[in-house]
């Protein structure tokens, strides 16, 4: 901390001059966040940025729009709701936040069953796929459940419902499902996965349930997909969590979990809490949290109707269908992604012998665009692929300029030295040098000399290969 203080125009400065050297988040395509709000919302968002939400008495219409916001997006995800009836769900900081809460939920559940039953209680698992966002490990290590994944294979990145079900057994308290994976965009069959389940809980006596992970794709199945069976149309499905953050079209940190009656939310999960003169019923890992973002999300969801997202989301599959067409007329890739999910574009090279993904990632830098580059989970690790996230502000114009500098991007790298021939190259000297000391003393021979034969033969290659370097 400095100090002395500085004038409020100099420390406004200090820190726009140094946020100058942050990324553009627009042309961040690694992101499904939102980027871009109307005017009116950003005035709406900034009038309540000082309301600390967890005082509901002191506002309780931001409390009742937060149950509006609940209400529609259950009736979004066919919850069967009576006449009167309130939906039971909760806002909070993301889907990381909404699925600790299902998570905990379907554990204590869990438990409160085996003990009546005078069964161990101690070892719950949870069964998905090897593609699930980071936060699935996190609950799964914070609180203290086995994580059993379904592991991928080449052209199937997405969890196989035949194979989940066979890992699933007396311990599991629930099996997640994907609708829209982060790494090809693809909604995972939950449909086929509930029959399944059903058929198996029949077969065993046990009542194991569904999640969806709805983080990426809640918001736009039920606009784009309507006949897609996936929610609580689905008797074994008991809660879902959407992104607000992501195709709910608001600014980072809201989330949302809704489940499918008050049954399914054990009481003691519930705390009530005299804070500020009114009991305030909570289930939440947070206490403490801003109002905009809610404020954002009732804008966004009474400003656009059924309609205004019917058609955002069209359009955003429209443009990513032209970002794909344009990346498969390079002849340089394969998509790997599907025209039914997500709106994104997930390529890969069909030829990586001269330079890889990843160095396309980091060229595309120099125009400012933001596209990952990543290896898929295990057991798809030899497939590396490039990421395009296709949000509502990523216009068709920007499609044909990303796809012009894609081909830009692959014509000077065509005219570079294959870096990936003198990687393999070092390879193929380290396994000589190895294979030469397998007999007689040089087997003696440590790490240190072996790396001073590798770099000497290396300098020897790139001495030889100097013409047409700079």
């Amino acid at each position: 901390m400095p100090k002395n203080s500085m004038p409020k125009e100099a420390a406004y400065q200090v820190i726009t001059d140094e946020l100058m050297l942050d990324g553009n988040p627009r042309l961040n395509l690694a992101s499904f966040v939102t980027t871009w709000m109307e005017p009116e919302c950003d005035k709406i968002m900034m009038a309540s940025i000082n309301k600390n939400y967890v005082d509901m008495d002191e506002y309780p219409v931001t409390t009742e729009l937060q149950n509006r916001c609940v209400n529609m997006i259950a009736n979004l995800f066919n919850a069967p709701i009576g006449s009167g009836e309130a939906a039971v769900g909760v806002g909070t900081v993301g889907s990381s936040e909404a699925i600790m809460l299902a998570g905990l939920a379907f554990k204590r559940k869990w438990q409160q069953k085996m003990k009546s039953q005078g069964k161990p209680y101690d070892k719950p698992n949870i069964v998905t796929g090897a593609n699930v966002q980071v936060c699935w490990e996190k609950f799964a290590r914070y609180f203290e459940v086995e994580l059993k994944e379904v592991k991928l294979k080449e052209g199937y990145y997405v969890m196989d419902p035949v194979k989940a079900v066979e890992m699933v057994d007396e311990n599991t308290i629930c099996v997640a499902a994907i609708l829209g994976s982060t790494l090809t965009g693809e909604f995972e069959n939950v449909k086929l996965l509930s029959e399944l389940l059903t058929k198996k809980n029949t077969e065993t006596g046990w009542d194991t349930p569904i999640h969806v992970d709805a983080a990426s794709g809640g918001f736009i199945a039920p606009f784009v997909y309507p006949q897609l069976e996936w929610d609580f149309r689905l008797p074994l499905v008991k809660s879902i969590n959407v992104s607000g953050h992501k195709y709910g079209l608001v600014y980072a940190g809201i989330g949302w979990v809704v489940w499918r009656s008050k049954e399914d939310l054990p009481d003691d999960l519930v705390f009530h809490i005299n804070y500020l003169g009114s009991d305030q019923p909570t289930f939440t890992l947070n206490f403490s949290k801003g109002s905009s973002q809610i404020l954002a999300q009732y804008y966004q969801l009474i400003r656009l109707g059924f309609e205004g997202y019917k058609s955002i989301m069209e359009n955003c599959i429209g443009n990513a269908l032209i970002l794909k067409e344009g990346i498969e007329k390079t002849g340089r890739f394969e998509v790997v992604s599907k025209d039914v999910g997500v709106p994104l574009v997930a390529f890969a090279l069909k030829d990586s012998t001269k330079y890889t993904v990843f160095q396309i990632s980091d060229a595309l830098r120099k125009f400012g665009w933001i596209v990952p580059a990543y290896t898929m989970p295990a057991d798809a690790e030899h497939i590396a692929v490039l990421r395009v996230v296709v949000r509502e502000d990523f216009s068709c114009s920007l499609a044909e300029r990303l796809i012009s500098h894609i081909q830009e991007v692959l014509n000077e790298l065509d005219s570079l030295p294959s870096r990936i021939v003198k990687d393999s190259h070092v390879v193929a000297v380290a396994k000589e040098v190895v294979e030469e000391n397998k007999d007689g003393e040089a087997a003696k021979m440590g790490d240190r000399k072996i790396q001073e034969k590798v770099t000497k033969q290396w300098r020897h290659y790139v001495k030889a290969k100097k013409t047409g370097v700079c």
